[in-house]
């Protein structure tokens, strides 16, 4: 029997920023029945917001951090994971707000809360976040590696061997590469470089010229490690580590002859780093992007992360300097990048401190399919559920399609796939042979974009044909579709998926991947192509729900229909799977639904701006987020439909901008055992997890589940055990 634990609450931080108190209130005035219809779902207290939500989310990142039941280096792999998500929230998400802040104060969502008071309690949350990350880092992980023989070595621990290499290292490795900037008339404040790790160094004395302005800047150019290992004859037997940011203190000196170092403190600025391209003027979207992107290092200041012990005189001026305020300053006792010391996981060789390697399994009839896969296709669907299954028979189809004589044409849509895709080659090479190749290329994927601009060059040096989408949507479908000649007729073959063609995140993203020869579908499929190609009206799917069409009347159908079955007397209920879940006029209709007596069980891995357990309102609506060793990435809706249960597997999240801003697909698994197959694997498994899972309260806190007397689930290792090898 497993010991009974004690359930955790996720911390104090703030859930929406609205007095809870209030919704309670109002809750109690409208919790008889006679006062039920008086309940007003567009109540701002009824939404969490957005932003505050994503910030739970990112906390619960960061708890993996202090679970022991992982191994070790992979608890500090969730340390730097939650520092880039926080970079990148600060980057796209905070700029958006501060712009809003200056420029739109009325601008509000579904929760009410305007810009202004959204950043005060974003700010209020971080600090509260990055100080208890660094508590992890230095108090609790750090000495565990120390156990484990692996140690990061402070300046007052360095031998005088040690010092001696260390020294050698910067006027050897480090000195040769970076230009200190004194300050004065001639050198004004550098611009920073978004993210980039620089220090401010406080001076006495006068320089060769006679200069004595008291400070420097020292930029640390993004080819120098940021940490660096020790020589074995220098360790003991152990693995020592030294930050860049030590040997820097250490030597600064160094960089300034005949001069007084007084201070010299770390610190990192973070900028807007969202583009905005007028597409309904640009001839070029491409070289619009390009000429966008030079300047994305440079937007907006939103974020000065600086050390602790920096004095306030200094962290002023570098404030005034930045246009930046003290909500906006980060002070952080330990390299002000953690993400950048991700590196480590890879210099350390200590499997023992890592996830247990597993092969992604190969269903048997796609690894014995002979001649062709075209004949597998033909006889069944086939369901893989990536990364516990391969994601190699899904780079076979479209090899296989490039090599197949009786192959014509190959359309597929490209949003991420990595920098050495074997999915692009293989749609060069059919280009190359005479196929007709058409590749929709989302060159707005964001962070992806100079990625995505190189990879379409490289297709349309090849000879295939390269659309960028449509102006005003992003092309986020996962679609591929072959079209084949068979005995004088064509045939269309399909693979379409939840998830990018990226072989890597294949590996460590949960996504669905459906091959399929299903007529109706495959036609769907054709249709979108045409559509993101062509122009004209939109056309009729015949299975496939389409953003930014028909997906979100059809999800909102599907949910009436549920309303109405219970209303009957039928079976009805509503489970479903995504990242996201922000949509306000779904959330409504879901909590119509609960009204109506429908269960509707959530499992939402991110940002969710409803609240589940509110009396005569979301009583029937249980929320779970599960964070594990893979990122949860496949979106799956399952309605009961009486006794006839639909499922649908998808490339959106129930977001605005899913639904309403991007061309997304939405695809039934008509296989029926494929289907509850699907609805265990990725929707069932997971409701029962009890060890990885965390619920959503109505106050918009998480607490984590916890075993009692009952056997522990976890349900990434659960499929891991029955899918892989």
């Amino acid at each position: 029997m497993t010991k009974a634990k004690q359930p955790i609450e996720q911390s104090d931080l703030p859930s929406s920023g609205e007095d809870i108190k209030s919704l309670a209130s109002y809750l109690e005035d409208v919790h008889t029945p006679t006062k039920k219809s008086l309940i007003d779902l567009n109540n701002n207290e009824l939404y969490i917001n957005r932003e505050l939500s994503f910030l739970q989310f990112n906390w619960r990142v960061l708890q993996q951090a202090l679970d022991e039941d992982l191994p070790l280096l992979e608890r500090i792999r969730f340390i730097f994971i939650f520092s880039n998500n926080l970079d990148e929230f600060f980057e796209v998400r905070v700029a958006s707000y501060v712009h809003w802040a200056n420029h739109h104060p009325e601008r509000h969502g579904p929760d009410g809360l305007p810009p202004t008071q959204v950043l005060d309690e974003i700010s209020k949350a971080c600090h509260k976040m990055v100080d208890e990350q660094y508590r992890i880092f230095n108090d609790v992980l750090i000495p565990k590696l120390a156990d484990e023989k692996i140690q990061f070595l402070r300046r007052k621990q360095w031998t005088v061997e040690q010092s001696r290499w260390i020294k050698d290292y910067f006027i050897n490795e480090v000195a040769p590469v970076i230009s200190p900037i004194g300050l004065d008339f001639a050198h004004p404040f550098p611009r920073l470089v978004n993210k980039s790790l620089h220090f401010i160094v406080a001076l006495d004395g006068k320089d060769a010229f006679g200069r004595d302005s008291g400070y420097a800047v020292v930029h640390m150019p993004r080819s120098l490690p940021r940490i660096i290992r020790l020589p074995e004859r220098l360790s003991n037997g152990e693995e020592c580590f030294v930050f860049l940011s030590a040997i820097i203190h250490a030597n600064a000196e160094e960089l300034f002859p005949g001069m007084k170092v007084n201070g010299c403190y770390q610190f990192r600025l973070t900028r807007d780093s969202d583009l905005f391209v007028d597409e309904e003027d640009t001839e070029d979207l491409a070289l619009a992007l390009k000429q966008e992107l030079q300047s994305r290092d440079f937007g907006t200041s939103v974020r000065l992360e600086i050390a602790d012990n920096c004095p306030d005189k200094i962290s002023n001026f570098l404030l005034q300097k930045c246009k930046l305020t003290e909500q906006e300053l980060y002070r952080v006792n330990g390299p002000v990048n953690l993400n950048r010391l991700l590196s480590l996981t890879d210099m350390v060789d200590r499997p023992d401190l890592k996830f247990k390697p597993f092969s992604p399994a190969i269903p048997k009839e796609l690894r014995d399919h002979g001649a062709s896969l075209f004949d597998a296709l033909k006889d069944k669907d086939f369901l893989l559920h990536h990364p516990y299954q391969s994601f190699e028979p899904v780079v076979n189809f479209v090899k296989a399609a490039a090599n197949d004589p009786n192959v014509l044409a190959i359309k597929q849509t490209l949003y991420r796939t990595g920098s050495s895709s074997p999915i692009v080659e293989a749609l060069i090479d059919a280009a190359r042979s005479g196929k007709e190749v058409t590749a929709v290329v989302e060159l707005r994927a964001r962070f992806d974009e100079q990625a995505n601009i190189e990879l379409a060059n490289k297709l349309q040096d090849a000879g295939a044909l390269v659309v960028y989408g449509v102006v005003g949507f992003k092309t986020h479908a996962k679609l591929c579709v072959v079209t084949r000649r068979e005995r004088k007729k064509l045939r269309h073959y399909a693979h379409l998926g939840t998830g990018n063609y990226h072989a890597g995140t294949a590996k460590l993203y949960t996504d669905i991947s459906l091959l399929t020869a299903n007529k109706k579908l495959c036609e769907d499929a054709q249709r979108i192509f045409l559509q993101l190609t062509g122009m004209g009206k939109a056309y009729h799917m015949k299975l496939m729900l389409q953003a930014p069409f028909s997906l979100h009347s059809g999800l909102i159908e599907l949910i009436e229909q549920e309303i109405e079955n219970k209303e009957n007397g039928e079976v009805a209920y509503i489970k479903a799977r995504m990242n996201s879940l922000t949509e306000s006029k779904i959330i409504r209709k879901l909590y119509e639904a609960s009204q109506a007596g429908v269960q509707i069980d959530l499992v939402v891995r991110g940002i969710c701006c409803l609240r589940p357990g509110l009396k005569n309102i979301s009583e029937n609506i249980r929320v779970k987020s599960v964070i594990g060793r893979f990122l949860e990435h496949s979106r799956i809706f399952c309605f009961a439909n009486g006794a006839a249960e639909r499922v649908f597997a998808s490339s959106a999240d129930w977001m605005d901008r899913n639904l309403y801003h991007r061309v997304e697909s939405c695809f039934p698994i008509t296989d029926k055992q494929l289907a509850s197959r699907l609805v265990k694997e990725t929707i069932d498994y997971y409701l029962q997890d009890n060890c990885q899972s965390w619920v959503l309260e109505s106050d918009g806190r998480y607490v984590k589940s916890m075993p009692q007397d009952n056997e522990e689930v976890r349900a990434q290792k659960k499929l891991l055990d029955e899918l892989s090898h």
